[in-house]
């Protein structure tokens, strides 16, 4: 490994000691959001040193082929450091700032959406639904008084027929009558019936 390699790895891994710092610091400022779940605790944690340790490999490959030496966890904890006692409190004070202003953007949007899409949308429903109800419940009762004036002269003229008909006749529908009324009140009771040894069965 050649001066020239030597010089760009150490640089890079300082580099990469000092991104690690901010990257830390960053996640731990983070965390706080699912603190609460054990396994997402886990999870997170093992993903972030994954991913950083990939990263930084990533950089040594670039810079000498991924060789590792000693020297490189050295320049890795030199910039992490430097990081430490340079630029920590900076950094700090600039990523709750970041997270200040992301946090009034999705406010905005947010209250952006529901006021352009969610409000309109919700108005639109509910003004579908009270016309859908007023138009069904005027069909209904359009239907209910067109049935009276249709069935109630057709009620009276039945009504003076059945009473010219003969007694015997007017006995005998009499009897069908209650014979299908006692089959329709039957059906009824078993029907209950059913439904509660069902109800039950659940």
């Amino acid at each position: 490994m050649t001066l020239d390699v030597q010089f760009i790895t150490m640089i890079s891994m300082i580099a990469g000691g000092f991104y690690l710092g901010m990257a830390l610091d960053t996640f731990r400022r983070l965390s706080i959001y699912w603190k609460q779940r054990v396994f997402l605790i886990y999870f997170m944690e093992i993903s972030f040193w994954l991913t950083q340790t990939m990263l930084l490999y990533y950089v040594l490959f670039l810079a000498n082929s991924g060789e590792l030496r000693f020297y490189v966890f050295l320049a890795v904890l030199l910039g992490f450091s430097m990081y430490r006692a340079l630029a920590a409190s900076a950094f700090k004070r600039l990523l709750e700032h970041v997270i200040r202003v992301i946090a009034a953007i999705s406010r905005f949007l947010e209250n952006m959406f529901k006021t352009v899409i969610v409000t309109p949308v919700k108005f639109i429903i509910q003004l579908l639904i009270t016309i859908g109800v007023f138009t069904v419940n005027l069909l209904l009762s359009l239907v209910r008084y067109i049935f009276k004036i249709v069935f109630v002269p057709v009620f009276w003229l039945l009504r003076m027929i059945f009473r010219m008909l003969p007694q015997s006749i007017q006995k005998n529908l009499h009897k069908i009558a209650g014979f299908y009324s006692t089959i329709e009140n039957t059906c009824k009771k078993w029907l209950k019936k059913l439904h509660h040894w069902m109800s039950k069965r659940r």
